[in-house]
């Protein structure tokens, strides 16, 4: 499997690109439905499905309008929709200017502990704190993890948000870090990526 990495949009939000054979799959699709649909095109790639690892606008503003000319699934935790309904105004708010979103439309609610879209088979981790419903994807034989914005390298995702939790994301942090072999390979949501390896001594309790 080849994992391709976009920071995308003005909050530099990461896009991964998972590609096995000629299927795709994108996770937190991001800021630019326009260069994604370009890459998948120009790599003759074949889209199957887009994941959330929480719902916040910079990691899904994409979605809709990739939706607009590939009819595709967009799995996110139930307890993040309520992030999707208020997208545009969120967006508006710390953006500072009103963009241009579509609304995502083919939603389906993540499974509870993992995921097999053809040959991709992921588990799901739910890590909420950040979020209410913020979850993480681990790919066992890419010993990938997909963390959102949970951890980042030396940093974790914010809590001061009306709906976070510090209890519960330091909960799933340390969830995290004693499930995963050292050499597990964290892709955060922002920021260059790290390892459980390195990230343990900061967060281990």
């Amino acid at each position: 499997m080849h994992i391709k990495h976009y920071p995308l949009g003005q909050l530099q939000a990461n896009c991964y690109l998972l590609i096995q054979d000629k299927e795709c799959i994108l996770i937190d699709p991001a800021d630019d439905a326009n260069f994604l649909l370009e890459e998948i095109s120009r790599q003759n790639l074949n889209l199957i499905a887009m994941l959330a690892t929480h719902g916040h606008f910079d990691h899904v503003m994409a979605v809709g309008e990739i939706q607009l000319s590939m009819k595709v699934p967009f799995y996110i935790h139930e307890k993040d929709l309520f992030l999707i309904n208020r997208l545009k105004e969120t967006a508006k708010h710390f953006l500072g200017y009103e963009p241009q979103i579509i609304d995502p439309t083919i939603i389906k609610n993540l499974p509870n502990s993992s995921l097999k879209i053809l040959n991709f088979k992921f588990q799901i981790i739910k890590t909420p704190g950040h979020t209410p419903g913020g979850c993480c994807f681990y790919l066992p034989e890419e010993q990938a993890l997909f963390t959102g914005d949970t951890i980042f390298k030396e940093a974790v995702g914010r809590t001061d948000l009306s709906y976070s939790s510090k209890k519960d994301l330091n909960d799933s942090i340390n969830q995290l870090i004693k499930s995963f072999p050292e050499e597990t390979v964290i892709y955060p949501g922002h920021g260059p990526e790290t390892t459980i390896e390195q990230e343990a001594p900061l967060y281990h309790s």
